[in-house]
């Protein structure tokens, strides 16, 4: 079956367009999304001069770093977040399986660097190795804590945005653990300025995916979300998830798109599978960062923030 050509196309909502409100946007061209991490950019550092110069008070009383756009991961554990998140950043530093506490994840763009990491916690040492990054992550994230990891990353090679990596949810656990882990994900993407990736697994029963119900519950417009069908290589023969990726078995504001572990794999993997060659231009995760980009928070409180910080900007620089 001949694959349709990849236009813009493919990442407008369907088959349910979301209400245009105030907090997203979607379609709009790649140069904006680019305009807005290099505002978030500039806005970070104009906060960061302002504190050097000891302008803290020119921050509003309950400004933090939560009014600024992000993308969240949230899934059961051995969903493939993980995987999902280390792909769309491009580096292998995530440990599997064993995350209990948020990461965030802040991405810096910077030219005519070799890429290296800190933590907050260790802001004197730079990792340059990420397998040491991996193992320091594990360390921090062996028991359940609301109290998030920060990690920033310096490389020339991303863009200027913040990940957020949350615990694995579980089905079903003793002692509250179920409902603790869920309690620290739902504090971080109730927030409306942050994107959900909620990832499903392909051969798990999608009708008890906790990642979609909870996401449906913070975001019932679906404006915000987007659904990741993982581990497609893994299931049975005979079955497959055409249904679901098309729209039609549990629709999604914005469409489900699909992955694999193996990412290099993954265009000849959906080409090559006669069920799955007509959706082969709209799959993967090459595909997921492209329909992350189209989509902008856009928040009044935000966008007065902007005018406010840029006038005790220029306030504090006079």
């Amino acid at each position: 079956m001949p694959v349709p050509p990849h236009d813009d196309d493919d990442l407008q909502p369907d088959p349910v367009t979301p209400p245009h409100d105030n907090r997203i946007r979607p379609g709009l061209p790649q140069q904006h999304m680019k305009g807005l991490v290099s505002l978030v950019d500039k806005l970070q550092r104009a906060c960061t001069a302002l504190a050097d110069q000891g302008e803290e008070s020119a921050l509003p009383a309950d400004w933090n770093w939560d009014a600024l756009p992000s993308v969240a991961v949230i899934g059961v554990q051995g969903a493939g977040k993980s995987s999902v998140l280390e792909c769309l950043i491009g580096k292998n530093f995530l440990p599997k399986g064993i995350t209990c506490r948020p990461l965030i994840v802040k991405l810096n763009q910077v030219d005519g660097i070799k890429e290296y990491a800190m933590f907050s916690h260790q802001p004197s040492k730079k990792y340059t190795c990420f397998a040491e990054v991996k193992a320091e992550i594990a360390r921090c994230s062996s028991e359940i804590s609301d109290v998030p990891v920060h990690l920033s990353i310096f490389a020339s090679d991303v863009v200027n945005l913040t990940f957020i990596d949350l615990p694995g949810l579980r089905k079903f656990a003793v002692d509250g653990t179920a409902q603790k882990i869920e309690n620290i994900v739902r504090a971080f993407i109730e927030k409306p300025n942050t994107i959900l990736l909620a990832i499903s697994p392909a051969n798990d029963d999608l009708a008890t995916s906790v990642a979609i119900k909870i996401s449906q519950e913070v975001d019932p417009d679906g404006g915000r979300t987007f659904g990741v069908l993982t581990k497609l290589d893994l299931m049975d023969e005979s079955t497959d998830a055409v249904k679901v990726l098309e729209g039609r078995s549990y629709p999604l504001p914005y469409r489900w798109t699909g992955a694999i572990d193996h990412t290099q794999k993954e265009r000849g993997f959906f080409m090559e599978k006669p069920e799955y060659a007509h959706l082969a231009h709209r799959m993967g995760v090459e595909h997921l960062a492209k329909s992350i980009s189209k989509v902008m928070p856009f928040e009044d409180d935000c966008v007065m923030l902007i005018l406010f910080l840029t006038s005790s900007c220029v306030h504090a620089a006079s």
